[in-house]
């Protein structure tokens, strides 16, 4: 498991810094990828706080868009096939500040497997809800600081 850790973020480093450098400059780091769950952390630095000393929101909606679009990602990886991924919409409920280091958790597996089979199944692209929740764990413990829905769209590159 450590290894595939270890495999995740050097490659979400090197996708960042490559192809989408807001990614890389806010430093993301993976601490759990399995079948049902990633988790994402964003430190609270001076480059990703706002001037209220908390996590900026375009800081927020990045973990967001990693802990969701890494996930399906890395899914399709382990199936041998490439897709191509977007996310079309975006709801964000912002409930409090986030003053620390934030984790993002995506829990929707299942339902990334299911997204990733249609598309295999039928070549046409597939648009689903993933839940993202922002926690920030030194200081709130599970409580949410924040909640996305972000509509993640998948299709087989043939």
């Amino acid at each position: 498991m450590k290894q595939t850790l270890v495999r995740a973020n050097r490659m979400l480093k090197l996708f960042g810094f490559f192809k989408v450098p807001l990614i890389w400059y806010c430093r993301p780091k993976i601490l759990v990828l399995d079948d049902e769950q990633v988790q994402v952390r964003i430190p609270l630095k001076r480059k990703t706080k706002n001037h209220l000393n908390s996590m900026y929101f375009g800081t927020l909606a990045i973990g967001a868009d990693v802990a969701g679009g890494f996930m399906a990602m890395s899914k399709a990886e382990a199936r041998g096939r490439k897709i191509s991924l977007a996310f079309k919409a975006v709801k964000g409920d912002f409930l409090k500040r986030p003053e620390a280091d934030v984790l993002f958790t995506c829990t929707d597996g299942k339902l990334i497997d299911e997204m990733l089979d249609k598309t295999l199944a039928t070549g046409e692209r597939v648009n689903q809800a993933v839940r993202i929740t922002a926690t920030c764990p030194a200081i709130n413990h599970d409580e949410p600081m924040a909640v996305f829905d972000l509509t993640l769209s998948v299709k087989v590159v043939s």
